[in-house]
């Protein structure tokens, strides 16, 4: 995927998304360490972020309007899955129920599809959390299945996971309804 801006002019103002780099790291952690995320927004250590970064397995992308300080960011593991699978492995928006980070996530599958070869966009997210499930649908991933008791928390408890898609037939005909 290519390293370059991206705007679009929604409600709200222009979108931007770009690649994250290095120095983007303090903002990708303060966007993943809001109160209140421990429990829906999942968190790496600075290393692991550099590790990420460096690799062509991963991309980082950050959302701004205009020119601000990054509001979002989201990251894609498995850019170079064989069966063309990307997943979203985590995403964070500083002020969600905006409508923001709906916008951002549509932009960032947007550039998964038009960059890549990839067949099927997909993520999880924990089920009782209703309003990203809601986001996810409104951008036409569909609900997959159910992990159970996959995601192991830090108090030892086991939390069910949504598994949710797009595949690209999917979002071609959204983008190009007849």
């Amino acid at each position: 995927m290519v390293n370059s801006h991206f705007s679009e002019s929604p409600r709200g103002g222009v979108l931007t998304l770009r690649r994250a780099e290095i120095a983007d790291l303090d903002a990708v952690m303060a966007l993943e360490r809001r109160p209140g995320y421990e429990a829906l927004v999942g968190r790496s250590p600075r290393a692991e972020h550099e590790q990420m970064l460096a690799s062509s397995r991963y991309a980082y992308w950050l959302g701004s309007l205009g020119s601000g300080r990054p509001f979002a960011f989201a990251m894609l593991r498995d850019l170079d899955n064989p069966h063309g699978n990307v997943y979203l492995q985590r995403i964070a928006v500083d002020e969600p129920g905006q409508g923001r980070g709906t916008r951002f996530l549509a932009a960032v599958i947007d550039r998964a599809f038009a960059e890549s070869a990839a067949h099927r966009f997909y993520l999880d997210c924990f089920v009782e959390n209703a309003r990203a499930r809601r986001a996810y649908a409104k951008l036409g991933l569909t609900h997959d299945g159910l992990l159970r008791e996959a995601y192991l928390t830090a108090e030892g408890t086991r939390r069910d996971l949504a598994l949710m898609a797009i595949t690209r037939p999917e979002w071609r005909a959204r983008r190009n309804p007849s």
